[in-house]
């Protein structure tokens, strides 16, 4: 049973309705998030039930009906480092295997589609319809009869089954790295136990054979490339050795030494020219030295005659016999006279020794002479010689020019050359290296199926109905724009919230309100008392009620709000405006002959129209006869002059307004009265339209005091706006 309004709401309500200005006050009214889910959860309590329900049901059909499968598994172990039996360095660096992406790139080798097709060749899984039947597979009947009868398959028909088991054998085969290690777990999944083992086995020795394969055909590429280029550079080392020693024998151009530089140059230290040059260079070098020796003998006359003389062996051995003939001459010209012809022979041998060393002397000197034409004409000779290898030089010079590029570019091509070769060598021996992938175990044939799993699948099957069930909710949820809860008012239309009904189901509302202690009236008190709020003189003089269309509740709310205020001990005139759909002499129990459309249509007389009721405090004025048009009627002067009228007789008017969806008679109504008090049904018309409704008053300049949001249940009030007994409408209300 709903519970009457505490009093907390009416305060909490008051603030809401005049806490706008900041948005504070109205935020603080919102439920918990937690609270908003659980209320669209009741609210849509059966479609989730069916759609889980539904799911679960699902679940446990496909399961039953599922073909039991068999998973087997097998384990390697991958190795980032690549064993080797050489040291030669192969095409990838050392440090490639320890690259992040290493094993995700044996993982992606592990599901390729060349691998699967070695499998499927290895096994003639094609040929094999035991293995189409342990997948559920049908090959097309035409193969199939083929391969049954024993008849040759066409290639065409031969590719249509190995792409058929390749598609198989990749759908079925799981890789499943061991996280933290180097393993790898190949498992696949049929409906043979056997066959499963059988294909998780030879996929890893596939994998390893393919893995040596390609290591190997990469070796083979780079080779085949490496001939080619090897070739190539050969052929230009050939050319370039060739155009240097033509070019070298044209030019004359003969290398006694060469050397290597530090980058590997070749580099020429002499050659046959500069070597001559040198070696005449230095004899005529020789050759002026003797020929300035020989210079300096000639012009020293006897100074360099007797120091030559005194060398002179002939001269030297005259001079000591002449020495010892004057020494006996001497000596006899001591004992003997001049005329002693032993002294006579002595002088005459004196003399001729004389003669003879003179003699000798003289072919020093003229020898001298010899020796330094000899000299200047040897140094002239040279001269000559060294001025034609200092020209052929300098021509060699020029051409070496030309030589150095030929060098350089025989130098280049036999680098490239013997790199290429010794990486061709490299490269040969390589590929012999150890395998990098190691079985640790292999697979077995499983002895129970891995699947269906019952519990997993009803656990699965649940999750996606919940999930459904969400997702069919939020839809529902977004399409249902109506208000649904009393903190979407301020929130989404703000407008304040002067307080919520609850529905009264099947109980009559004007019972309800006749009784002070119902939840009705409760809540139209609590209605009230938000209304004394709204200005700064208490409960507006002249209010109307109005709302988006018909059967909202507007007019009972009318009703209550004017019986409470007269309740209160006020003088209160209820109006019935809505002059197209006249209701509220039905509620009062008065027939509706005379009314407001007379006064409007130019009867001056109001008071003859209003008609005391057994509530306390209440007037009505019946709407009266239904004119032609109740716009035009409306639009004139007469209303503002009746409610100015009608203000000084009575506490407060309270006017039932018509609609304002469709009609013009609300927003005319709207000027000749203090403010608009607008009706919303909950889960009734969409947000837009509301908003519509609002913006239609707003826009002839009304004062809209707040929203009361009626027909609200339980559900949409689990948070503090319950109520004890329900709300209904009658069929005459509008």
């Amino acid at each position: 049973m709903l519970q009457p309004t505490p009093p907390a709401l009416a305060t909490g309500q008051a603030a809401g309705a005049f806490g706008n200005a900041n948005g504070d006050e109205a935020t603080s009214l919102a439920p918990p998030i937690l609270l908003q889910y659980w209320q669209v959860v009741l609210r849509w309590k059966w479609v989730i039930a069916g759609i889980v329900a539904a799911a679960v049901a699902i679940g446990l059909v496909l399961t039953l009906l599922a073909t039991p499968q068999y998973t087997a598994t097998s384990r390697v172990e991958i190795s980032r480092d690549q064993k080797k039996v050489t040291s030669i360095e192969g095409l990838e660096s050392q440090d490639a295997g320890r690259d992040l992406e290493f094993y995700q790139t044996q993982y992606s080798l592990l599901q390729a589609r060349s691998l699967a097709e070695r499998v499927s060749r290895q096994l003639r899984l094609a040929t094999r319809d035991d293995f189409f039947e342990a997948h559920g597979v049908s090959p097309d009947d035409s193969t199939l009869f083929a391969s049954k009868s024993g008849q040759p398959l066409s290639n065409a028909e031969r590719q249509k089954r190995e792409k058929l088991a390749v598609d198989v054998l990749m759908k079925n085969v799981s890789i499943s790295p061991i996280r933290g290690s180097a393993l790898v777990d190949i498992s696949y999944t049929s409906a043979s136990p056997t066959l499963s083992a059988q294909i998780s086995n030879t996929w890893t020795e596939q994998f390893i054979v393919q893995s040596m394969d390609r290591r190997f055909a990469s070796t083979a590429d780079a080779r085949k490339f490496l001939e080619g280029r090897l070739a190539d550079l050969r052929a230009r080392l050939e050319t370039s050795e060739r155009d240097l020693v033509n070019y070298a024998e044209a030019k004359g151009i003969v290398a006694l030494g060469k050397s290597k530089s530090i980058d590997g140059r070749t580099e020429v230290e002499r050659t046959l020219v500069s070597s001559d040059l040198e070696a005449l260079n230095s004899a005529l070098a020789a050759a002026t030295a003797d020929r300035i020796a020989a210079e300096s003998k000639a012009r020293q006359r006897n100074g360099g005659a007797n120091a030559e003389a005194l060398n002179n062996v002939a001269i030297g051995q005259l001079r000591q016999k002449r020495a010892e003939v004057a020494a006996e001459y001497a000596k006899m010209m001591a004992q003997f006279e001049p005329g002693y012809p032993a002294a006579v022979a002595l002088s005459e041998q004196l003399k001729a020794l004389d003669i003879s060393i003179a003699r000798e002397e003289g072919r020093v000197l003229n020898s001298r002479s010899s020796e330094y034409r000899e000299a200047v004409q040897r140094e002239v000779e040279l001269k000559s010689a060294v001025d034609e290898l200092k020209a052929r030089m300098n021509r060699q010079q020029k051409d070496s020019i030309q030589y150095n590029i030929y060098q350089r570019e025989a130098d280049t091509n036999r680098e490239l050359y013997d790199g290429l070769l010794q990486r061709y060598k490299e490269i040969g021996v390589a590929g012999v290296g150890a395998n990098n992938i190691a079985i640790v175990d292999t697979a077995k044939v499983p002895e129970k199926p891995s699947s269906p799993n019952l519990l997993l699948n009803l656990a699965l099957a649940l999750l996606t109905g919940v999930g459904l069930a969400a997702v069919a909710t939020f839809a529902l949820d977004q399409v249902d724009e109506g208000l649904r809860d009393p903190t979407q008012v301020n929130r989404l239309l703000q407008v304040p919230l002067l307080g919520s009904v609850p529905n009264a189901e099947e109980e009559d509302a004007l019972q309800l309100l006749r009784d002070p202690k119902s939840a009705l009236s409760e809540a139209y008190l609590s209605i009230r008392s938000n209304l004394a709020f709204s200005t700064d003189h208490g409960v507006p003089r002249s209010l109307m009620v109005t709302s988006t269309r018909p059967a909202e509740g507007k007019s009972t709310s009318s009703l209550a709000i004017a019986t409470v205020l007269g309740r209160t001990g006020k003088k209160v005139l209820l109006l019935d405006a809505d002059m197209r759909s006249p209701s509220m002499h039905q509620f009062i129990g008065q027939p509706n002959r005379m009314g407001l459309s007379n006064f409007l249509a130019g009867e001056n007389d109001w008071r003859q129209f209003v008609i005391d009721t057994d509530v306390k405090g209440l007037f009505l004025m019946p709407a009266g006869p239904t004119p032609p048009s109740a716009a035009e009627l409306l639009s004139s002067d007469r209303m503002l002059m009746l409610v100015r009228q009608l203000v000084e007789h009575f506490d407060h008017v309270v006017i039932d307004s018509p609609p304002i969806l469709g009609l013009a008679d609300a927003p005319l109504l709207a000027r000749a009265v203090e403010g608009c008090v607008f009706v919303a049904e909950a889960e009734g018309v969409a947000v837009r339209g509301i908003k519509a409704s609002l913006g239609r008053l707003q826009s002839v300049h009304a004062h809209v005091l707040g929203v009361v949001l009626t027909k609200l249940r339980h559900k949409q009030a689990g948070y503090g706006y319950g109520y004890g007994y329900g709300y209904g409408y009658g069929s005459t209300e509008s």
